[in-house]
């Protein structure tokens, strides 16, 4: 009775969790975001841009949104740091890719490791929130021009959205990370990891 009436109090009162890789490759605003939602959405005041470096390795942030807790996992995007990326795939429930929206030079190098990412079986149903970041500068494309430039066929079987934002500034992420939750919390993969996460307790 008392694990029947456990369960139940849990399910109705604890917070799901979910783990969120934030990727991109290099200078895309990445770690400026992971700063600018720790502002937003948690107690901890995160770095102003002018104190940020660039990541080498992994940088971890947490917040609460939506009735969710969120840990984010910033991986650096140098070429040399990207192999590591799909160390950290299994366990994603989502991803959020970031991309220098004012440096069309760069659009080809961050299709094609986007694609890399988009065909990776470990990342199977998984969401994904692109971001058309820094969208304080002029010259930066809207989130639809994003999308119709990358025109990226492997986003078509799977929950996703691009998102006009600035890390910088923060408009636009909140949208973003309110479509995110809630494409996590129905979808099939956070059911699967759910489900694998309960096997390894029964065990």
């Amino acid at each position: 009775m008392f694990s029947l009436l456990y369960g139940l109090w849990k399910y109705l009162f604890s917070k799901a969790e979910f783990h969120v890789l934030i990727l991109g490759i290099d200078k895309a605003g990445k770690t400026t975001l992971l700063e600018k939602l720790k502002t937003l959405y948690s107690e901890i005041e995160g770095l102003p841009p002018d104190r940020i470096v660039p990541t080498v390795g992994l940088n971890i942030g947490r917040a609460e949104a939506y009735k969710a807790k969120l840990i984010f996992w910033d991986l650096g995007g140098q070429l040399g740091l990207r192999t590591i990326w799909e160390k950290y795939f299994e366990e994603a429930h989502a991803v959020i890719y970031v991309v220098d929206a004012a440096c069309q030079s760069r659009f080809e190098d961050t299709k094609s490791a986007l694609e890399k990412v988009l065909r990776h079986e470990d990342l199977h149903d998984a969401p994904f929130l692109i971001f058309a970041n820094k969208q304080d500068l002029q010259e930066a494309f809207s989130a639809d021009e994003l999308a119709n430039y990358l025109d990226l066929k492997e986003l078509n079987d799977r929950p996703n959205l691009f998102q006009s934002i600035s890390a910088f500034d923060g408009s636009g992420i909140r949208d973003g990370i309110s479509w995110l939750v809630e494409a996590m919390r129905k979808s099939k993969r956070t059911e699967m990891l759910r489900h694998r996460a309960d096997a390894v307790v029964v065990a």
